[in-house]
């Protein structure tokens, strides 16, 4: 008996993928507004990192759109170091920022708000990252496979910030979100080792 569920064409997948990198466009240039004013409302570097991760998710999201609009694999290689460039710029800011916020012992105004609205960036941004990857592989894809996992590390960024108001709001340790930074330090300068030296990459 014939599935009645319709059989995903190239041209389908690749509808989905570019409707996933809008969606994903349209949440962050949204977010990069919304942080911007909680971080100023709470004095949060930890928001305002957010909304600067919220720029290179937009970047990536913006090559990878370029990168579905032609085909080739010249094109898909520069997509890709555009890609790997976003991360290691997102690695780099991490780490300054959490090395500063760690030494200058930084101590934001907890927000509810700002809990809230990375409480559902992060759910938003794992589905997506899942969209991304499934696509993607159906498709053949790798950029969008690879600007999967930058939505990834944005969800897990959003998960660290997450953490850090919490546990500054709770308990107090406003130490908490500095720390997790570096996580998602190394998730970062991961993919972005694996971008420029693919045979670095644990195989299946």
């Amino acid at each position: 008996m014939r599935s009645t569920r319709a059989v995903d064409t190239p041209a389908a997948l690749l509808r989905r993928g570019r409707l996933l990198e809008y969606i994903t466009l349209g949440w962050n240039v949204v977010g990069v507004v919304v942080l911007a004013v909680l971080a100023a409302m709470a004095s949060s570097v930890a928001l305002l990192g957010f909304g600067l991760d919220s720029l290179i998710e937009i970047g990536a999201s913006t090559v990878v759109l370029w990168e579905l609009s032609g085909t080739g694999e010249d094109r898909q290689h520069r997509a890709l170091r555009w890609i790997g460039i976003a991360f290691v710029a997102l690695a780099a800011y991490l780490s300054v920022q959490s090395t500063v916020a760690l030494v200058s012992r930084q101590h934001a105004s907890p927000s509810v708000a700002g809990i809230a609205w990375t409480g559902v960036t992060a759910v938003v941004m794992f589905a997506l990252a899942f969209g991304k990857a499934r696509t993607g592989r159906a498709l053949g894809n790798p950029v969008l496979v690879t600007e999967g996992r930058v939505t990834f590390i944005d969800g897990l960024l959003a998960v660290a910030v997450l953490g850090g108001l919490v546990l500054d709001l709770v308990l107090g340790w406003w130490w908490a979100d500095p720390l997790a930074g570096y996580l998602i330090v190394y998730y970062a300068v991961r993919e972005a080792i694996h971008i420029f030296r693919p045979e670095a990459r644990p195989q299946p």
